[in-house]
């Protein structure tokens, strides 16, 4: 018979600590912004807030004690449920990541969540534990680790242990590449808004906003005050910039060993991520106007792994995102050696450039018709005018579609690269696609270009393709998927 475990007592502490940064606000406007307030929303608000987190706290105290799990040779066994009982099997072969995340709450108890990512579907997919000791998170990833060895293989010599315990460090973050991370994130300018926040919240609870405009009016009589403040903004910003680029990448290590790759970044909020090897099912490598000036690209790879939020996937599937060019080329060869990045591609034919510059942008029709309609006065400059900067304006970013979307065609690898003002190379093997298609429009027809698309397995599936590609190409692309038979196994069941 199963042995059920309560989670930690510290996810009592955890969840009272979210629910009172949640509440924080309404405590502070009730008791005290409007704590002398007769009005009948707040004289029954306030009973009715301390009744709400009384409840909240309550259920609190009855998750934790619902809330069992169970660990044997081969899932995880979940029950949960205060009203409505759940319970949940979680084979230890659908795990595809290993997540794990300290706040700062976690540093301050000692404690960290860890999250094992399936590629199964559902909110309930994952499976989390929100607060556990550093001691137990590492016992229940070793745990995990080994029912998965054994189902993979029966024997392990001696070399082959060793080589799956080395990690080779392949980047770890200096303070150059945080200075320049800063600066090209362009985290500086998040100050402004901040600020700006602050201030509308400040004005919302103590109506300040006649004070401002007096002290406004008072530092506009003096150049001098004006740039000091103005230099002042500027470096505080900056620092700003660098602080917060500094808490989110500081620490920041990629490493990996002969079956995952290990990221960890953050020093107040730390993330540790990691991910099988053979669960990767492509590679993209996005450049943003900014990084491609400064000669800066962001690695992201592509699984199966289920993450709680679009968000934390985005960042969790991510290596470093300002790593220089080459280096994540190299990378890439030194992590994932069955992966390969050329550099040389080929490019679309003219035939594209023309098609492309004549499909119809709703962009320049709608914007065309607003100018019309609103005329306004921009420079007194007519509003037909303004109608072909807009269409000059569309006109260039497809020429620069043009100019960067190229592909590459092997034996065993594909490699899309699309995008206008910013970049994306997309690279994956063929046995990782699981669908593609090719498609021919009347104008396509008559110009011999196509259309292709291929889908990969992820959270959700991922589409990539390229639009206006020579025919000849999407002949190739097609009996180049053909070969996928002889490198997959079917599951007979």
């Amino acid at each position: 018979m199963m042995s059920f475990k309560r989670y930690s007592l510290w996810m009592i502490a955890f969840d009272t600590w979210k629910l009172g940064k949640s509440a924080i606000f309404f405590l502070v406007y009730f008791f005290l912004i409007k704590g002398s307030s007769d009005s009948f929303f707040f004289v029954y608000g306030r009973p009715a807030v301390l009744i709400l987190l009384g409840l909240s706290v309550v259920r609190i105290v009855l998750k934790w004690f619902t809330k069992k799990y169970c660990l044997d040779d081969h899932a995880f066994h979940l029950h949960e449920g205060i009203f409505t009982k759940s319970k949940r099997t979680i084979p230890f072969t659908k795990i595809e990541n290993i997540n794990e995340h300290t706040s700062f709450f976690h540093r301050l108890t000692g404690t960290t969540s860890i999250i094992f990512e399936t590629g199964m579907k559902g909110d309930e997919a994952a499976v989390e534990f929100d607060i556990v000791s550093r001691s137990q998170a590492n016992a229940l990833k070793e745990h995990v680790s080994i029912k998965l060895e054994k189902k993979e293989t029966e024997v392990l010599d001696a070399a082959e242990e060793k080589e799956l315990s080395d990690r080779g460090i392949h980047f770890r973050a200096q303070k150059k590449d945080l200075l320049k991370a800063s600066f090209t994130s362009l985290s500086f300018l998040f100050f402004v808004p901040l600020i700006a926040s602050f201030y509308s919240k400040l004005d919302d609870m103590f109506g300040v906003e006649k004070d401002a405009e007096g002290l406004i009016a008072f530092l506009l009589q003096s150049g001098w005050l004006i740039a000091t403040i103005v230099l002042l903004v500027i470096l505080v910003s900056v620092g700003f910039g660098i602080t917060r680029t500094f808490l989110k990448y500081g620490g920041f290590e990629i490493t990996s060993d002969a079956d995952r790759i290990y990221i960890q970044k953050g020093v107040l909020d730390a993330t540790k991520f990691s991910i099988s090897k053979h669960r990767v099912q492509a590679i993209e490598i996005h450049q943003t106007m900014l990084k491609r000036l400064f000669g800066l690209a962001e690695v992201k790879l592509t699984s199966v792994g289920e993450a709680r939020s679009d968000e934390e996937k985005l960042e969790s599937n991510s290596l470093y995102p300002f790593l220089p060019v080459h280096r994540a080329y190299e990378m890439i060869e030194e992590i994932l050696p069955t992966y390969k990045v050329t550099e040389k591609m080929n490019q679309l034919p003219r035939a594209s450039l023309w098609i492309r510059l004549m499909r119809p942008s709703f962009l320049w029709i709608i914007g065309t018709g607003v100018v019309w309609y609103f005329k306004p006065d921009i420079l007194n400059v007519p509003w037909w005018v303004l109608s072909l900067i807009l269409l000059l304006i569309v006109s260039v970013i497809r020429y620069f579609d043009y100019k960067n979307t190229k592909y590459r065609l092997n034996e065993a690898f594909v490699q899309f690269k699309t995008g206008g003002l910013s970049t994306s190379l997309f690279v994956t093997k063929r046995s990782k696609v699981i669908e593609i298609s090719v498609k021919r429009g009347f104008v396509q027809k008559q110009c011999g270009l196509a259309s292709v698309d291929m889908v990969n397995r992820s959270k959700p599936v991922h589409h990539s393709g390229i639009e206006d590609v020579p025919q000849e190409l999407a002949g190739a692309f097609y009996h180049w998927y053909l070969g996928r038979g002889k490198e997959v196994q079917l599951i007979k069941r």
